[in-house]
């Protein structure tokens, strides 16, 4: 994956609402923007909007059904996002315990001096 895909990604799921839709998608199974709508505090197209963004990076995929797109969430796509999530984390561990090594042995050398 490509470092602009990755960064679309992390920009779809670093809104709260589209957070909040892929919660509802997760727990509800497949729904429409109309649906998601009833249950958020935006307007159908507000939602319809939204789910474009996630449509487009494939953190949801649609299906036509009458005359309405049926959303549901890819769960491959979604286990990506979180084995990446993971990795910074892991990452941003290992900086953090350095930092905390290195102002530790500056504490104990003003403790010492």
């Amino acid at each position: 994956m490509s470092a602009a895909v990755d960064d679309d990604l992390w920009s779809a799921v670093g809104d709260p609402m589209r957070r909040r839709m892929l919660d509802l998608l997760l727990s509800g199974g497949p729904s429409t923007a109309t649906t998601l709508s009833e249950e958020l505090p935006i307007t159908r197209q507000a939602v319809a909007k939204h789910l474009q963004v996630m449509d487009r990076v494939g953190l949801v995929q649609a299906e036509v059904v009458g005359r309405e797109r049926r959303y549901e969430v890819d769960s491959a796509q979604l286990a990506r996002a979180v084995a990446q999530l993971a990795a910074v984390g892991a990452s941003w561990d290992g900086r953090l315990a350095r930092i905390k090594q290195i102002a530790e042995r500056l504490q104990r050398a003003a403790d010492q001096g």
